[in-house]
């Protein structure tokens, strides 16, 4: 029998681990989307739900125990009001943690762990994305390109109000994971959700259909490649693989990095040029040696 495996120790002491775990949960309620590695993250989510869970209570004791775990007195509002009224119809579930990249260093696999609709929800954002995204593919499948951009795409709530009511099997303008995304995410929001993310979706639309004509060059050519060809018709369906042949979350016009990275805000690492060769030979120390070597050789001759 295995012993002392209960849960993750840290390589720390007892307070110093308990400590670290509420500054994670006292930060993640400051600002409601915070990066770490993937074990602090799960733990730190453990700890933060049954804080909410106090938090909608709402009682004299439960009060007295949040505010002896949160290390800063001010969010106690929050958490019994904000978040209480967020999460009232919610039985569980409050955190979300997305597996991002290894950290720089020692490769450490790290996570960002947010708070369940925060107004900065990354999988709000990427699921609004998609179901743009579809959509506008099964207007380019019934009309051409040029049709789509001079009617515009509309009717997006009716849509996705359409798609909250169909099962995984049936058919729909959805793909069927996108469609269980939109169902997870609008379970437990309102109609005001609905509209957000309708807007969101209706604003990514515009922006691929905004997207500049030098994007569109191996489009063109193979627009004329098949023209040259009476044997190779171009069908609306190819057409609209050939526009959006980018991803739900690339970088749009105008935009300087990916929905990713705007979603998460200050957590974005910024992106660096990387430099060839090790740290002793980009900093100048080479020549320096090379000096110190031929200063002893003439000492010690």
């Amino acid at each position: 029998m295995k012993h002392g495996i209960a849960f993750r120790k840290f390589s720390r002491t007892s307070s110093h681990r308990n400590l670290m775990l509420r500054n994670l949960v006292t930060s993640l309620f400051e600002h409601e989307q915070i990066t770490t590695t993937l074990p602090k993250a799960r733990d730190a989510a453990r700890l933060a739900e049954k804080i909410i869970t106090l938090g909608k209570k709402g009682d004299i004791p439960s009060y007295r125990r949040a505010q002896s775990f949160v290390l800063n007195a001010t969010l106690l509002p929050k958490i019994f009001d904000t978040f209480a009224s967020r999460y009232s119809s919610r039985p569980g579930g409050y955190t979300r943690i997305h597996k991002y990249v290894n950290r720089r260093g020692d490769n450490a696999p790290t996570a960002i762990l947010e708070l369940v609709d925060n107004p900065r929800d990354l999988k709000v954002e990427m699921t609004a994305r998609a179901i743009g995204k579809d959509i506008l593919d099964g207007r380019l499948q019934r009309e051409t390109p040029n049709q789509v951009i001079n009617r515009g795409v509309t009717g997006t709530k009716d849509v996705m109000k359409k798609e909250l009511s169909l099962g995984s099997s049936e058919a729909g303008e959805l793909r069927p994971r996108t469609r269980w995304n939109l169902q997870k995410v609008m379970k437990y929001r309102g109609n005001e959700a609905l509209s957000d993310v309708g807007n969101k979706a209706t604003l990514f639309i515009e922006n691929l259909l905004a997207k500049p004509l030098q994007q569109h060059t191996a489009m063109t050519r193979e627009l004329a490649k098949r023209k040259a060809h009476d044997d190779m018709a171009l069908k609306p369906a190819e057409v609209g693989k050939l526009v959006l042949s980018s991803r739900s979350g690339m970088a749009l016009p105008g935009e300087k990095k990916p929905a990713m990275k705007l979603v998460q805000g200050a957590l974005a690492r910024p992106s660096r040029p990387r430099k060839k060769g090790p740290a002793w030979f980009r900093d100048g120390a080479l020549q320096h040696a090379k000096s110190t070597v031929l200063s002893m050789r003439t000492v010690y001759k």
